[in-house]
């Protein structure tokens, strides 16, 4: 068994594994910013969507 190729190869398998990590955390991160603009827009658009001079005055004659 070859100790230096076996060192090179956990070597390789860990590289791999930490840039898969950072790759994940790097799209979750991408995820949360994403959602938190949406429900922004969201918000915004519900501001601008609701007219507050509308049905605040009712004028009845009978």
């Amino acid at each position: 068994m070859d100790i230096a190729a076996l060192s090179m190869a956990m070597s390789q398998n860990k590289i791999m594994s930490d840039v898969g990590t950072a790759v994940l955390s790097k799209a979750i991160d991408t995820g949360e910013q994403m959602g938190a603009s949406i429900v922004n827009m969201i918000d915004r658009s519900m501001e601008l969507s609701v007219n507050p001079n509308i049905g605040s005055n009712i004028d009845i004659s009978v």
